[in-house]
């Protein structure tokens, strides 16, 4: 019987990191410096999948599983765990979240079958702070530093309305943006003229961004990929800009705001508003 393809890429890792006859890269690597990269793949995943593309998907994907494997090899050289036990605690936590599935247990409603999960994950993240020493009482304690942060301040908000910390509704949300953008006006307007960023205009700029990501959540909107089409859009709409300069002969530096103004407003009649 031929090797599954799991099985020979598990070799491979082993044999790139083989102290003697591996690849020199791969052996000095450790989790702190393939740790970039693995963040790296993950939106490389996600953007193959805006893109609809399959066959970049299949190599993104492969691509992600070997951080795995990196990761899961080191942590086998160390003792710790192998490839294998990480497949079989993904299992286990699955199947232990879904009793409705792989058990008998029956929900009412959808509802009370989120309320089970969420149940499931507090008692995980519990378990794992008492594990780490950390602070278990805190409802955001696991909440991880390293997401980018627009996605981290939806989850630092969403995790804070489950004990009742949060606005009851949209309009409550708009108003305390209307708020915070008020008080960034009036930081504008004491802040001195230079290039250099204000640490007062840093801070009142954070309140609006993460108030208007609590807005997306209310809004039953994900304000990460919210973002992202808009960064498409601007995208698409100045790659026009630039073709329709380069076709008429305009250099790009040299635009004034009037022409800047009207090849954008060019761009914007042909080109989508939704990419």
């Amino acid at each position: 019987m031929s090797e599954r393809g799991i099985e020979k890429l598990l070799k491979v890792m082993e044999r790139l990191r083989d102290p003697q006859n591996g690849c020199p890269w791969d052996r000095e690597q450790t989790f702190a410096t393939i740790a970039p990269y693995t963040v790296e793949e993950a939106y490389e995943v996600a953007d193959a999948i805006e893109r609809n593309d399959a066959h970049d998907l299949k190599d993104e994907l492969g691509d992600l599983l070997f951080q795995v494997v990196f990761h899961a090899r080191m942590a086998e050289e160390r003792g710790w765990f192998d490839f294998d036990a990480v497949a079989t605690a993904i299992h286990d936590k699955l199947v232990r979240r879904h009793p409705h599935v792989f058990e008998d247990t029956v929900f009412g409603s959808r509802a009370e079958q989120t309320a089970n999960w969420e149940d499931h994950k507090a008692r995980e993240r519990a378990a794992a702070a008492d594990r780490r020493g950390a602070d278990a009482d805190s409802v955001l304690g696991d909440v991880p530093k390293a997401l980018p942060a627009l996605l981290r301040a939806a989850k630092l908000g969403k995790r804070a309305a489950r004990v009742g910390f949060d606005w009851p509704e949209a309009a409550g949300v708009r108003e305390k943006l209307n708020e915070e953008l008020a008080e960034l006006d009036a930081e504008l307007a004491r802040a001195p003229s230079t290039d250099e960023p204000q640490e007062k205009l840093v801070e009142e700029l954070g309140d609006a961004l993460f108030t208007l990501s609590n807005l997306g959540r209310h809004l039953k909107i994900d304000a990460e990929e919210a973002l992202r089409i808009a960064n498409r859009k601007f995208e698409l709409r100045f790659r026009h800009m630039e073709s329709l300069a380069r076709a008429r002969g305009l250099d790009l530096a040299t635009l004034t705001p009037a022409q800047w103004d009207a090849l954008w407003v060019e761009s914007k009649q042909a080109t989508p508003r939704k990419t």
